[in-house]
């Protein structure tokens, strides 16, 4: 067994971060942003540039939420706050419940095209299959079954019950008592570096998606895993429990 399989030995369980790891929100927002910017005649930045500040500003308000340790904030709310302050910086006039439509439209969002076939193939071999997510419960009740994988999951968790936001470490926490599971049998899948180096600081075994192709950049926390896809990871999960 080579190293890469080697990752997976042993896992009872896979954990995935949901936005941006099983469904596309980059490319969801951009969707959904196009027709309301082009409504408000606003030119000044393609719809791509205006969700990357949409996404960068709700992390930055996330980590502090997070680095606070006050009353958790709802995701739904460090949203709401987050597209008030974009709309603002682009400098277009909008209403409460214009920003109250954008933001509803985190919960419709298409899963990347190899993300049905690749976690039936992983759940065919007899391992969980869990979201562990910053979103709200029930935004994440309503994007889990937008995204029609609902039917997978064992276990769909909000950080809400940790009382903070991915990757303080009571989140990984909360999720492996709330599952059962225990660190080392646990394999932890996401799109983003800093879910990666939260989960494996938590003694967690980690697989980065590279969908974007870009340097992981923590040495201290680097993952078990680097993969292309959900196709490549399936592909590992059946070569290993053969």
């Amino acid at each position: 067994m080579n190293p890469t399989e080697e990752t997976v030995r042993g896992a009872r369980a896979l954990m995935f971060d949901f936005y941006g790891t099983v469904v596309d929100m980059q490319g969801g927002l951009i969707e959904a942003i196009t027709p309301y910017l082009a409504a408000k005649n606003y030119t000044a930045q393609p719809a791509a540039r205006v969700v990357t500040w949409w996404r960068r500003n709700h992390f930055e308000n996330s980590m502090i939420d997070a680095l606070l340790q006050r009353d958790h904030t709802p995701y739904r709310e460090v949203g709401r706050q987050t597209v008030h302050y974009v709309l603002d910086r682009a400098g277009i006039e909008h209403t409460d419940e214009e920003v109250v439509h954008l933001v509803a439209q985190i919960e419709r969002l298409r899963p990347f095209p190899d993300v049905l076939d690749a976690l039936t193939e992983i759940k065919s071999h007899g391992l969980e299959l869990v979201v562990l997510s910053n979103g709200d419960p029930d935004m994440l009740d309503s994007g889990v079954r937008y995204s029609g994988t609902e039917h997978l999951w064992n276990s769909v968790i909000s950080v809400a019950a940790a009382n903070s936001f991915k990757p303080h470490a009571n989140t990984y926490a909360t999720a492996l008592r709330l599952t059962g599971l225990k660190p080392e049998e646990t394999l932890f899948v996401a799109n983003h570096e800093f879910d990666c180096v939260g989960a494996k600081a938590a003694g967690l075994r980690t697989a980065f998606v590279d969908r974007r192709k870009r340097p992981f950049g923590n040495t201290r926390y680097e993952p078990d895993l680097i993969i292309d896809d959900f196709a490549q990871l399936a592909k590992i999960v059946a070569a290993t429990v053969q």
